[in-house]
């Protein structure tokens, strides 16, 4: 189950990871990383969102779904 917004562990994010379902293993390189960009810069709002704990802070990792795509489709 993925995490909840947490303004704390976002303090402390540093690093992004973003999981693509395999639907979209067709996109191009390019895509990918302009939607990722997108996703990343509001992540209160993503769907999946989770944070892993490393010794420096938190990995942010976000899991693209249909819902993101709609989001950032109409940014």
């Amino acid at each position: 189950m993925a995490n909840a917004f947490d303004p704390y562990r976002e303090a402390l994010v540093v690093e992004n990871h973003t999981v693509w379902p395999a639907e979209y293993e067709d996109w191009s390189p390019a895509d990918k990383a302009r939607v990722e960009g997108l996703i990343h810069a509001h992540p209160q709002e993503a769907a999946d969102l989770d944070y892993l704990r490393q010794h420096t802070g938190f990995a942010r990792v976000i899991t693209v779904t249909a819902a993101d795509l709609d989001r950032v489709s109409v940014a």
